[in-house]
């Protein structure tokens, strides 16, 4: 159990915590949440032993270990993606740098009799035993596992860390802290770099994972599949809570209404008192109980009620212009960098008023079409905007495009023309920037600021088409509500890229999935999306056809396909399973041979000859290298039968 004891932080004369204490329990799926600056980060990065509090400690269990992913870095390898991987394995990669130096020795040593000679015998075979226990031999197939869960697919494993940008790097990032498996995991907005897929395959990562887990996340939907229980940091105090997001949500409305309550009934009593002391104030015969009341009310402790976040950008978008019903057109679209094909002879009609998602694993094309639509990419083939479409664009990468020099004020300054250059203050006080933040410059923002920066630039020219690609990054829960509200409401054509499925629910009308350079249509928001991606390819035999004889004979077909189908698949998994019983079968009979030569080799006589000490030696080094591989082959045979289930059934 890891305990944060009476933990307190200022800054700049603000009190960020005040006195707080609480456990981390084994297995806790912690998701800290509050408003941007209550402390979340901070929090992290204490109990990471990155930053000092003024009080309090950070009381971690003996033999205990934390890893810590924190919401931005800069890496710099130049290592290939599967190297720089592997360096999470510090103990192992140790080992086997002990290993080779003990074997290198023993090798060319023929004091076979010595003490010292047998001390490295020993050594070795301790090595060897804690290399396997500690998983030496699953450690590549581990590796592998875990960045083809975060999107990256095994051509990419050779290639040097330099020719990825810095999100997938920063998956490395979180591919070594996810493979160290330490007791404590803190995250902080993990899913920033993720899409979809990857998203819900560390779902599954995290809520099977063996130790505690801490994050910090704006994905409502992340945060209800992870975390079993919610702190939540309110003007330096916390609330804790035994629930997912949801629950918390509805948890504190009722703390919050509780608290009104009690302030109530706390205001009606010190009103009552206060009556008192004012009309007995003066009589002699009541100055006892007078002065009572009074120190009653000195002692009073006064209930207060906690902050509401008030404070939430607030703007719904300029009406579009007129444009025609052809928003967008392409036809046999290709797209290449170098020899690299991204898109490859694509179909794309956006229609007016229609809202449509870009999803897809990252590097499918999704940003790229974006771009080839905003006219900021050349391609191949067709592709025209419609009759009078003016487009506005939100980048990835918006807040590294803005100026850093600019002040807030002179950022939308710069670009606005006519009448819309008097509203600015008032555009810029809806996304919170007022008073003195308004002359602040671009570059001492944090990311959130940025980012409503960014989106406050979109309201300065009335365009019918709005491209935004991932305009939920660094906004907290409030201000992605906002958006979204602004978003149902605004009467243009839209194209959003995001991997947040809770800000998509509901918010477009069609899905258009970017897979092997090809983009497919699906009819529908993005829970409809993502409940048909998990169907069987029959599924449109299951559709219904609305007349009762067709739909039984539909009923039947799938039956007998999926009965036929069936057969098929345990024919394979049984292939799969003899592999894997005949790896096991030997797997332990190298064991008992491991065994029978290490206790050979513990009990060498002085008066062995030399050559029966080598036979034993080369045989036990030839069994450790048939086992190594052999464990191997298991690994990958039961990797095989779990993708072929996972994929079928």
């Amino acid at each position: 159990m890891f305990t944060i004891l009476n933990l307190t932080v200022q800054f700049s004369g603000n009190e960020l915590f005040s006195q707080i204490t609480f456990n981390v329990n084994p297995n806790d799926r912690i998701g800290l949440v509050g408003k941007n600056g209550a402390g979340k980060s901070t929090m992290l990065k204490i109990i990471a032993g990155q930053m000092e509090p003024e009080t309090g400690n950070i009381v971690i269990p003996d033999g205990k270990t934390v890893g810590y992913l924190p919401q931005e870095m800069f890496p710099d390898s130049h290592k290939t993606i599967f190297d720089e991987t592997l360096t999470a394995f510090e103990e192992l990669n140790r080992l086997e740098k002990k290993i080779e130096v003990l074997t290198h020795e023993i090798t060319n040593r023929t004091d076979y009799e010595s003490d010292s000679y047998h001390k490295l015998v020993q050594q070795l075979s301790e090595c060897n035993e804690r290399h396997h226990i500690i998983g030496g031999t699953n450690k590549d197939a581990e590796a592998e596992k875990v960045l083809m869960g975060l999107g990256f697919e095994r051509s990419d494993f050779i290639r040097s860390c330099t020719e990825f940008s810095s999100g997938w790097q920063m998956r490395v990032e979180l591919a070594k802290i996810l493979l160290k498996r330490p007791d404590l995991l803190l995250l902080d907005e993990p899913t920033n770099h993720l899409d979809i897929e990857s998203i819900q395959w560390l779902e599954s990562f995290l809520t099977n994972y063996p130790g505690s887990v801490m994050l910090v996340s704006h994905d409502r939907t992340f945060l209800d599949t992870v975390t079993n229980r919610t702190i939540e940091i309110v003007s330096g105090r916390i609330y804790d809570y035994k629930a997912s997001y949801s629950d918390f949500v509805e948890l504190r409305e009722e703390r919050r209404q509780s608290q009104l309550a009690a302030l109530t009934s706390q205001q009606r009593e010190i009103a009552q008192i206060e009556n008192f002391v004012e009309r007995f104030r003066y009589k002699a015969t009541k100055a006892k109980q007078v002065q009572s009341r009074l120190k009653m009310l000195d002692k009073m402790e006064r209930i207060e009620i906690d902050d509401k976040e008030n404070s939430a950008i607030h703007f719904k978008f300029p009406p579009a212009p007129h444009s025609g019903i052809i928003v967008v057109e392409a036809r046999e679209l290709v797209k290449n960098y170098g020899e690299k094909n991204v898109l490859n002879k694509i179909d794309f009609t956006l229609e007016k008023g229609e809202s449509v998602a870009f999803v897809g694993r990252n590097g499918e094309g999704k940003s790229t079409f974006s771009r080839i639509i905003v006219g900021d990419l050349d391609y191949e083939g067709y592709f025209r905007l419609g009759h009078q479409v003016s487009v506005g664009y939100f980048a990835q990468n918006q807040s590294a495009l803005l100026d850093g020099e600019l002040t807030v004020f002179d950022t939308l300054d710069q670009i606005a023309v006519g009448d819309i250059r008097t509203k600015l203050r008032n555009i810029l006080g809806s996304f919170l920037f007022s008073g003195e933040d308004i002359d602040k410059k671009v570059k001492v923002l944090s990311g959130g600021e940025k980012a409503r920066l960014a989106l406050a630039k979109l309201l300065l020219t009335p365009v019918n088409l709005l491209v935004l690609d991932e305009p939920t990054n660094h906004l907290d829960m409030v201000s992605k509500d906002i958006l979204k509200n602004a978003l149902l409401q605004y009467d243009g054509s839209l194209i959003i890229v995001s991997h947040d499925r809770d800000f998509l629910q509901g918010l477009t009308d069609k899905v258009i999935e970017f897979r092997n350079h090809q983009i497919k249509t699906h009819i529908g928001d993005i829970q409809e999306f993502l409940e048909s991606r998990k169907l069987e390819d029959l599924k449109e035999l299951e559709q219904k056809t609305g007349k009762q004889n067709q739909s039984q004979i539909v009923e039947a077909s799938v039956e007998k396909l999926n009965r036929e189908r069936k057969k098929e698949l345990e024919r394979e998994l049984r292939k799969y399973r003899n592999k894997l019983e005949q790896c096991e079968s030997e797997i332990t009979k190298l064991e008992d041979e491991q065994a029978k030569l290490n206790k050979k080799l513990e009990n060498i006589h002085l008066e062995e000859s030399n050559d029966k000490m080598n036979q034993i030696f080369t045989r036990y080094n030839e069994v450790n290298k048939i086992l190594d591989e052999k464990m191997l082959l298991w690994e990958e045979i039961h990797n095989q039968i779990t993708e072929f289930q996972d994929k079928n059934y």
